[in-house]
């Protein structure tokens, strides 16, 4: 932590030299008696037994010194593009916010911007365990659905029922499920599950299970969950989407060193390592929630998108002097490799979104 000599930690009595011992009380490293801290695990030099005032001062010092990194740190980030991270690599450590720190609350600010300006709700559980009075009318219908079952099983395996003119039920006992190849026994077992999802609203799928005679295994509960939620989206999208977006910080965090990845190969020729490309990327990601943050506050406020716009342009712009400063290679080169990036970029965040609502939907 960065020591400020005007804190009132400094000043406080602790510091004083009568305090001061020879030896660190934390890491054992001999000292002089002039030394305030230990210069091998930078604890305080004191002896002095704690007392209330002592620790108020630190705790006040502590959060006035990472208030004075946290504004500094913004300032520079946002006015003097590709200069902090370029400082961080450079061994200019102190005087700034670490960089992933940094990074989690800006997007935790963000989201928590997005989900009030958006509306994002949390989502239901509907597979939740069932109330008294959903299992005894779940009872009923189980009973019901056993008899009608077992005449149906009766019938030839893949055999569609009519039982009457405006009701075509489609039911295959599961053990007719077993002769059929993989994609037949998927789309079958489809259509039985959300046929009787249709027909019952039975959303509990260990209830539901029952109701059909199938087996009350792990998969079954999940696939009959999955129909329900499909049946469930086709009527009211922002069910999945409330979920997905609460799911948005995780992604994008293992999506940026993926994208520092790129960035390494296209830079393979300069003398960074992959650990310093994706510091540069965790700080122009931060200024991207910075801007968008109080973009979509904007947005929310005035009830127009021209903030919106006008950050886009201006992100745009702060990413080429960015890769500008820290790079330090010429406007030509660093403007084929700022679009050659940002193709990259999109084709990256194509792939990874299309991958992370399949993976939401599996474990919504």
């Amino acid at each position: 932590m960065e020591r400020d000599k005007n804190s009132p930690a400094i000043q406080s009595e602790r510091h004083k030299l009568k305090y001061r011992s020879t030896i660190c009380r934390n890491c054992y490293h001999p000292l002089d008696i002039s030394d305030k801290y230990c210069p091998n695990c930078s604890q305080l030099n004191s002896t002095k037994k704690l007392a209330f005032n002592d620790f108020f001062n630190e705790f006040f010092a502590g959060i006035l010194a990472y208030d004075s990194r946290f504004y500094r740190t913004l300032g520079i980030l946002l006015f003097k593009p590709g200069k902090i991270s370029k400082d961080y690599i450079e061994g200019k450590r102190v005087r700034y916010a670490n960089p992933y720190r940094f990074y989690l609350s800006a997007s935790i600010i963000f989201f928590l911007i997005w989900s009030f300006t958006h509306g994002i709700e949390s989502p239901v559980n509907i597979d939740s365990k069932a109330t008294t009075e959903e299992l005894r009318e779940a009872d009923s219908i189980i009973a019901q659905q056993r008899i009608e079952n077992s005449e149906l099983d009766l019938v030839l395996p893949a055999q569609r029922i009519n039982t009457s003119a405006s009701e075509n039920i489609t039911y295959i006992p599961e053990a007719a499920l077993d002769t059929m190849s993989f994609s037949e026994r998927f789309t079958t077992r489809w259509e039985v599950f959300s046929d009787h999802y249709k027909r019952t609203k039975m959303a509990n799928s260990r209830v539901a299970l029952d109701s059909l005679n199938y087996r009350n295994s792990a998969f079954n509960q999940w696939f009959y969950k999955k129909t329900v939620d499909v049946e469930r989206f086709s009527s009211d999208g922002n069910l999945f989407w409330n979920y997905f977006y609460g799911k948005l910080p995780f992604i994008i965090f293992f999506y940026l060193p993926v994208f520092a990845l790129f960035i390494w190969l296209l830079y393979l020729r300069r003398p960074f390592t992959y650990m310093e490309h994706l510091i540069f990327t965790f700080h122009n990601q931060t200024t991207w929630f910075v801007l968008y943050g109080v973009a979509i506050s904007l947005n929310a406020i005035f009830d127009t998108t021209a903030p919106a716009v006008v950050t886009t342009l201006l992100f745009g712009y702060y990413l080429y002097r960015a890769f500008r400063v820290f790079y330090c290679q010429s406007r030509v080169k660093t403007l084929l490799k700022f679009i050659i990036i940002n193709i990259i970029f999109f084709i990256l965040a194509l792939i990874a979104a299309t991958l992370s609502v399949l993976a939401s939907f599996a474990i919504y």
